[in-house]
């Protein structure tokens, strides 16, 4: 990989964009339900119900700003390439084992996708950048592994 912008794919960009309408939903209602700097709270249960609406809100502003980067990344990258292994390929590898096995590079938000492989997983990690024809090597829980990029569409 180059360090710079990762592109994503028209799939993977209304993924996130689904999954952000979704979270700003629901912040909205959260935040809703949380009392302002003058308003009363009752005894220790409500003082926890209210910690932990303020936590639930803190952790959908981090995943709402996580979302709103990797679309402004994407969208500076450009679109995905072509000739090599990138967020929204779909490849065919066959493992050291000798089985075949094809799926998609994809993000957490294409995750209802059963032939998803993430970018970020050690797999994907090793095909990204790579072309058809080529080795990778990744980690395993079993150790070190290889797998041949039969196919790139």
């Amino acid at each position: 990989m180059t360090g710079g912008p990762e592109p994503i794919s028209a799939a993977a960009r209304e993924a996130l964009r689904r999954e952000l309408a979704d979270l700003r939903t629901e912040r909205d209602s959260v935040a809703a339900t949380l009392g302002g700097p003058d308003d009363e709270v009752g005894d220790r249960a409500d003082q926890a119900d209210e910690l932990q609406r303020a936590d639930d809100l803190d952790r959908l502003d981090a995943r709402i700003a996580e979302i709103d980067g990797r679309l402004a990344e994407g969208a500076a990258a450009g679109a995905p390439p072509t000739d090599a292994i990138g967020v929204g390929s779909s490849v065919t590898v066959r493992f050291s084992d000798g089985t075949e096995s094809a799926f998609h590079i994809g993000e957490l938000a294409d995750a209802d996708d059963p032939a998803l492989v993430t970018a970020d997983s050690p797999l994907g990690r090793a095909l990204v950048g790579h072309r058809t024809g080529d080795t990778v090597t990744y980690a395993t829980p079993a150790g070190r592994t290889t797998a041949v990029v039969l196919s790139l569409d």
